[in-house]
């Protein structure tokens, strides 16, 4: 009764049920817009903070993957140049005659000079032996008589390393004569090819222009920057380094190196500060990302503004839109209230009122119907939708190709062809143009054995070059089995998989071979390595996705499998042998006659 009450006394003095309906609708969707508009004031800093923050560790992290790639591009230059015979005669053997001695230096020094000539971000390039002899830059250059070069601390760090290879934090040189430069030095040991012993050291002076670019190129608002510090918590490369040596800046570096987390604010003066890291495990350094906060919320009061001019238009529309509704709601209880008017009135013979299917009852049907034929439609839809779904899973699956292969091979390109071998880059190129040809076909999914093969061939002569003496391969297909129609892009995982883990870490030389064949009504597609081996472990999880601390699996083979088994049935698919030290063999067994009816889904 209470309840009761407390309704009669809010709409029972409205005159009409439009206007009851008009004043409730009005008012419930004046609350929702109001407390809406407070919750988008309240939570728009936060909101765009958050979508500031993100952005900045996007660009930090973004800055720390190309410094690492710079980094190891170095470092392959340096292997390359450290692990040069020439290099390791010239400095460290003894029983070399004048003339040898000569045309050593002469080949060493032309290589430095073509590194320095086409990489302006290097200062110095030198090897040093413990015997004392070495070579520079130029071969004019020499190292400073007074300072004892094996003391210096990038020298020790190489020599004290585990994988012979230092990045050193930004230092002044001082162990070259005449000049003293604020450099990084990446430095690697030169291990003598008879004995196997650390003789020396090859090192590389750095300067800032390629990690200033790398850094300056991104920009994080409008006094925003980056810096970046080694694992002690040293400047490697700040915009301002001058004055950061001066005294005349400071940044919280103690609490930049004791943060747990990406990113900390700090109290910097009178604002406030946001530090965004991204820690390298490569080098150790870590990129940090500065800005202020008031800088990332400058657009804040235009939001706020744009929120409440939206929620003043809200409510204008809902006033205008409640009135209408609750005019056309209303509209058939006002022709009954008129011809019931007239009934009092005596008119009956006016007060006829026509039941169609216009009234509620037919609103009612209409609405039904509409509803069935959108449940109808949405229904149909839905099934498009699960069939391109299912393409698309299939399509993924197909396209994922390893972008490590990728980088690699184009990494053994470009260094190919700073060692003018063009030959060699030519057929590099060419074998990599067909396998990306075929990779990103838009062709039907199934294509026949031989060109599965002739795709497998080319990703094979990238790895024997890539791998030069550690791998060979050998393919073998019946002629009967050749035009038989498989899964596209089936063998060059499993070929993968085989060279990575299983010819990568073999001492000598591996061979991968690949042979298919008939049996029955099956193909069998056998692609045996004389690799190290699968343990019983990995063997069992070698189809598991998630167990990833398995070192032979990886998302190509579960990725075949699930292919094979989508395609042909559970009865087909992928089988595993292995033997610790022997090698590995994967046989692929799919339908002699191929899989007619999943040509429709192409």
């Amino acid at each position: 009764m209470e309840r009761k009450a407390i309704f009669t006394k809010l709409f029972g003095r409205f005159k009409s049920i439009q206007s009851t309906m008009m004043i409730s609708f009005s008012a419930l969707m004046v609350i929702a817009v109001l407390i809406f508009l407070l919750i988008a004031l309240n939570f728009t800093s936060q909101t765009i903070y958050e979508n500031s923050n993100n952005y900045t560790s996007q660009i930090v992290r973004q800055v720390n993957y190309d410094i690492d790639a710079y980094i190891e591009y170095m470092e392959n230059i340096s292997s390359v140049m450290a692990k040069s015979g020439d290099m390791s005669l010239y400095l460290l053997e003894e029983d070399q005659s004048e003339s040898e001695r000569k045309e050593q230096k002469k080949r060493i020094l032309t290589q430095f000079n073509t590194i320095m000539e086409s990489r302006g971000d290097i200062y110095n390039i030198a090897a040093v032996a413990e015997n004392g002899r070495y070579i520079m830059n130029g071969g004019e250059e020499d190292l400073t008589p007074y300072i004892d070069i094996r003391n210096l601390d990038w020298y020790q760090a190489a020599m004290n390393s585990k994988t012979g290879i230092a990045v050193s934090s930004s230092h002044v040189q001082n162990a070259v004569l005449s000049s003293y430069k604020w450099v990084i030095t990446l430095s690697r040991v030169l291990v003598n090819n008879r004995t196997g012993e650390k003789e020396g050291l090859f090192f590389v002076d750095l300067n800032y222009s390629a990690i200033s670019d790398l850094c300056n190129n991104n920009s994080i608002g409008n006094k925003g920057y980056i810096f970046v510090l080694d694992e002690k918590g040293n400047i490697i490369y700040h915009p301002k380094q001058q004055l950061m040596y001066g005294g005349l800046r400071k940044e919280h570096i103690d609490e930049i190196m004791s943060c747990k987390e990406d990113s900390l604010t700090v109290k910097d003066g009178t604002e406030l500060k946001l530090y965004t890291l991204s820690r390298s495990e490569k080098t150790g350094w870590t990129v940090v990302g500065a800005a202020y906060t008031s800088d990332l919320l400058k657009n804040n009061k235009q939001a706020q503004m744009l929120y409440t001019l939206a929620a003043v238009v809200l409510i204008l529309a809902v006033l205008l839109i409640s009135n209408l509704l609750s005019r056309e709601i209303t509209k058939p209880l006002r022709q009954l209230t008129e011809s019931m008017s007239m009934v009092e009135k005596g008119q009956f013979d006016c007060a006829n009122v026509d039941v169609t299917m216009e009234n509620e009852i037919g609103s009612l049907g209409k609405s039904y119907n509409l509803m069935t034929e959108r449940i109808h439609t949405l229904m149909k839809q839905n099934i498009y939708e699960q069939r391109q779904k299912r393409k698309s899973e299939l399509k993924a699956l197909q396209a994922q190709i390893n972008p490590h292969f990728l980088y690699n091979t184009l990494d053994s390109i470009i260094w190919m062809s700073e060692a003018e071998r063009n030959d060699e880059v030519v057929e590099m190129t060419a074998a990599l143009a067909k396998l990306l040809r075929q990779s990103i076909s838009n062709d039907h999914e199934l294509v026949e054995l031989g060109q599965e093969m002739e795709y497998v061939k080319n990703y094979l002569t990238i790895q024997k070059m890539r791998y030069q003496d550690k791998l060979e391969s050998v393919i073998e297909i019946a002629p009967e089995v050749r035009y038989v129609k498989i899964v596209k892009l089936i063998l060059q995982p499993i070929v993968e998989n085989a060279i990575y883990h299983g010819i990568k870490y073999k001492d000598s030389k591996g061979t991968v071979r690949i042979c298919a064949y008939p049996e029955g009504e099956s193909v069998y597609i056998a692609v045996e390595d004389d690799g190290i081996g699968m343990d019983e472990e990995t063997l069992t999880h070698i189809f598991d996705e998630k167990k990833k601390e398995h070192k032979q699996n990886g998302v190509g083979v579960p990725n075949v499998q699930k292919r094979l088994k989508l395609y042909y049935g559970e009865k087909y698919g992928i089988t595993y042998e292995s033997k610790i030290g022997v090698g590995t063999r994967a046989v692929i067994r799919i339908p002699r006659q191929g899989d007619q009816e999943h040509e429709k889904m192409d």
